[in-house]
C-alpha cells in the first residue's frame, strides 16, 4: 500500500469529529471563522520587528556611588554628566553651523499664508539674515560686554528664530517675552533687562564679523511666568541648552536618527524652553522647522499642509484629541470597535512594536493619523502631567514613537524622559544622561528618601545659573551643593523610572493643622467624565476644602442625560441637581484613590468658562495660576464657605 493510501485509510476519530462539527456550522459562522483566520494571517505576515530598547527596561537608572540616593541614567558610561553629543556643536551657534553643513544648505525655516503652501528659507539665507540683524544690533551699541540683552516679542515665526540666532552669532543674550504675560509683567521684565531695545534692520551696510560665544556664556534669559509672584528671569547658558539637547539625542539615538528630511511643526511658545530644546535637536541635524500661521484654530490645516515628522505637544492638546476621537464613537458598536482596536495596538506596544500600517490603523486610526499630516514618527509631551489613559490610547492610535518628559525652565527643559521601547504610562521616565536626580525628605508630608520618595532635586550641566538680579530667589531654588529643588514630589519605581506624585510648593494647612496638596486632589478629580478643569481651594482659616469646576461641554450633555438632567449647557451649569451629581462623582473618585476625608472638597461651584492663558488663569505652559484663580473666584469661594457654616 502506498503511503498516501495508508494515510487516506487511517481513521482518526477526533479529526472526524472535528470535520463533522465544522460541516454542521452555519455558513455565516464559517465565513466569520475564515475572516478571523485571514486577519490573523495578515497580522502575523505584516507585523514588523519590535524596536530594540537602548537598555534593559527593567533597570533604567542606577544609584550614584556615595551620593545620598541620587540616581543617573543607565545610558551613561560612568558617574559623569553628558555635556555635548557632537564635538563640533558645543554652543547654540555651533548647533546651527553644523545644521548648515549637514543639510547641504537645504531648507531651514518655513511659513505660510492662509490657503497657501509653505515657503522656505535655506540655512544660508537664515545665517545671512541673522548676521545682518546681529550687525545692526552691534551698530546700535549693543555688545557682549555692554548692553547685551535683546528682547524678542513675537509669535512663532521665522523672524523669531533668526533674531535668536542673531544674538548667538554675536554673543548677545536673547530675552523672550510672552505676549500672554500681560503689560505689567512685560514692563517688569524690560526693567530687569535694563530696557534693551531690538532692531532688525540695516546690518548689511554695517556688517560685523561674527563673535562666537563659549559654552559658559549666557544664551538666554528665560522668564518664567510662574504660578505666583512676579516673573523670574532664569539665566540659561549655551552649555545648559546644548547638554539638554544632547541628552535627548543620546536617549533616542538608536531609533530617531534625525536628518535633513525631518520636519518639525512649531506652535508651542518659543518663549518656553521645551519648544526651543526640540528645535535645537532638529537644527543641529539640518532638519526643517515649519511655523503655524499663528492661529491655533488653523493648526490642523497647517499640519495637513506641512506633514511634519516631529510633533511636540502638551497635555491640553492631547486631551482634546482624545475627547474628539471618543466623542465621534457615538454608538455602542463604534465604541466597542475603538476599544478593541486600541487594545490590540496596545498589546503590540507592550511587545515593542510601533507602527501605523496594521489592519486596525487602516480600519480605525487612519483618519486621526491623516489629520496630523500622516507622516509623524515622533511625538513628545511635557510641560504638565498627562493622564496615563490618554497617553496610552494615543500612543496606540497614532502609531509613532511617543515620549513623555519632565522638567522645568530651571533645568533648561527636561531632567527625565521615557526611554525608547518603554511605552508604559504613569511615570516620567529615567534621569537624562546630562543630570543626576535625587529625592530629599519632605517630612511634613511624610515623604522620605529612604523610602524612595521625596522632593525631586536635579544636578548637572543643564541646571541654570540662577535668576537675573534676584539672589534671594536663586538661593531658594539652588542649594549650597548645587542641587536644584523643583518643588515636585516624586517616587522611584522598581525599574528606575520616576513618578511624580505630589507638589510641595502649593501645600497649605487647614485650620485644624492638616497639610493639603491641592494639585494631588485636582489630578484625581479631573478623571471625572463631566469635568474639564478643577481648582481646589483651602487655607489656614478654614477647616475644609471647596472647589471650582468647569464642566466639559462635550461630555456633560450625555453624562447628565443618563441621570435624567437635560437642557442647554448654561442651564445645566446652573442646575443644583447636576452640581450635586458631579460632587458625588468626584468624591467617589477621591475615595477610590485613597484621599482622606479632610482632603475631599465639601462643596463646589460650577463655572462655564474654561481657565485659559488668555483670561490670565493659566501660565503659558498651561499650569494653574493659583493666586489669580483664588482672586478671580473669591466671591464664589466666600459663598461656598458661608453656606457650609450655615
Amino acid at each position: 500500500m502506498q503511503a498516501q493510501d495508508l494515510i487516506r485509510h487511517l481513521r482518526i476519530p477526533e479529526l472526524d469529529d472535528l470535520r463533522q462539527y465544522v460541516r454542521s456550522l452555519p455558513t455565516n459562522t464559517l465565513m466569520g471563522m475564515g475572516a478571523f483566520a485571514a486577519i490573523t494571517t495578515y497580522w502575523l505576515a505584516t507585523r514588523p520587528k519590535a524596536l530594540k530598547p537602548p537598555c534593559d527596561l527593567a533597570m533604567q537608572s542606577v544609584e550614584v556611588q556615595g551620593s545620598g540616593y541620587a540616581r543617573r541614567s543607565i545610558l551613561q558610561d560612568s558617574d559623569t554628566y553628558m555635556t555635548y553629543y557632537y564635538k563640533d556643536a558645543q554652543t547654540m551657534y555651533e548647533f546651527f553651523l553644523r545644521g548648515l553643513r549637514v543639510s547641504n544648505n537645504g531648507p531651514c525655516l518655513g511659513s505660510r499664508q492662509p490657503g497657501k503652501p509653505y515657503k522656505w528659507l535655506s540655512y544660508k539665507e537664515v545665517a545671512d539674515r541673522a548676521e545682518f540683524a546681529g550687525s545692526a544690533l552691534l551698530h546700535r551699541g549693543h555688545s557682549q560686554t555692554g548692553d547685551k540683552y535683546i528682547g524678542i516679542f513675537a509669535q512663532n515665526r521665522p523672524e523669531w528664530t533668526i533674531s535668536e540666532l542673531a544674538c548667538y552669532t554675536y554673543s548677545l543674550v536673547a530675552v523672550p517675552l510672552y505676549d500672554t504675560l500681560g503689560t505689567e509683567a512685560i514692563s517688569y521684565i524690560i526693567d530687569k533687562g535694563e530696557q534693551s531695545s531690538f532692531w532688525q534692520a540695516i546690518g548689511k551696510a554695517n556688517y560685523k564679523t561674527p563673535i562666537p560665544p563659549k559654552p559658559e556664556d549666557l544664551a538666554l534669559i528665560c522668564f518664567t511666568s510662574g504660578t505666583t509672584g512676579s516673573p523670574k528671569g532664569a539665566m540659561i547658558t549655551h552649555g545648559n541648552v546644548v547638554s539638554n539637547c544632547s541628552a535627548f539625542i543620546k536617549v533616542t539615538e538608536g531609533l530617531l536618527k534625525p536628518s535633513p528630511q525631518d520636519v518639525l511643526i512649531s506652535f508651542l511658545p518659543l518663549a518656553h524652553m521645551f519648544e526651543r530644546v526640540v528645535e535645537g535637536v532638529l537644527l543641529v541635524h539640518g532638519a526643517r522647522i515649519g511655523y503655524f500661521q499663528g492661529d491655533i484654530r488653523l493648526l490642523m490645516d497647517d499640519l495637513k499642509t506641512l506633514k511634519p515628522t516631529i510633533f511636540p505637544v502638551v497635555p491640553r492638546l492631547l486631551n482634546r484629541m482624545f475627547d474628539k476621537i471618543f466623542g465621534q464613537a457615538n454608538t455602542p458598536l463604534k465604541r466597542w470597535l475603538l476599544d478593541f482596536a486600541s487594545s490590540r495596538k496596545e498589546a503590540e506596544l507592550k511587545s515593542g512594536v510601533v507602527r501605523k500600517d496594521s489592519m486596525w490603523d487602516k480600519l480605525i486610526f487612519s483618519k486621526v493619523q491623516a489629520s496630523l499630516g500622516g507622516c509623524v514618527r515622533l511625538m513628545i509631551t511635557g510641560a504638565a502631567p498627562v493622564s496615563p489613559t490618554v497617553l496610552t490610547f494615543l500612543r496606540a492610535a497614532l502609531g509613532c514613537q511617543f515620549y513623555e518628559g519632565y522638567g522645568q525652565t530651571e533645568c533648561t527643559a527636561g531632567c527625565t524622559m521615557s526611554l525608547p521601547g518603554d511605552w508604559t504610562a504613569g511615570h516620567v521616565g529615567a534621569p537624562l544622561p546630562c543630570n543626576f536626580v535625587k529625592l530629599v525628605d519632605v517630612a511634613e508630608m511624610n515623604y522620605f528618601a529612604a523610602n524612595g520618595e521625596g522632593e525631586v532635586c536635579v544636578k548637572g550641566p543643564n541646571v541654570f545659573q540662577g535668576y537675573l538680579k534676584d539672589p534671594e530667589r536663586t538661593s531658594e531654588a539652588i542649594d549650597k551643593d548645587s542641587w536644584l529643588h523643583t518643588g515636585d514630589v516624586g517616587k522611584w519605581l522598581p525599574n528606575g523610572t520616576l513618578k511624580i506624585i505630589d507638589r510641595k510648593k502649593h501645600i497649605f494647612k487647614l485650620a485644624q493643622g492638616e497639610y493639603i496638596a491641592p494639585e494631588k486632589i485636582e489630578n484625581i478629580y479631573i478623571h471625572s467624565d463631566p469635568v474639564a478643569q478643577v481648582f481646589v481651594h483651602g487655607d489656614s482659616l478654614q477647616a475644609c476644602l471647596v472647589g471650582i469646576l468647569v464642566p466639559d461641554p462635550d461630555f456633560l450633555p450625555g453624562w447628565a442625560k443618563k441621570r435624567g438632567i437635560e437642557g442647554s449647557y448654561t442651564e445645566m451649569c446652573k442646575s443644583k441637581e447636576l452640581k450635586n451629581a458631579i460632587l458625588e462623582d468626584i468624591i467617589r473618585l477621591g475615595k477610590e484613590a485613597g484621599l482622606k476625608s479632610f482632603e475631599q472638597v465639601r462643596d463646589i461651584a460650577l463655572h462655564m468658562e474654561m481657565f485659559s492663558v488668555q483670561n490670565g488663569l493659566l501660565t503659558p505652559t498651561l499650569k494653574a495660576k493659583r493666586t489669580e484663580l483664588r482672586n478671580h473666584f473669591r466671591q464664589q469661594i466666600d459663598q461656598l464657605y458661608a453656606k457650609i457654616k450655615m
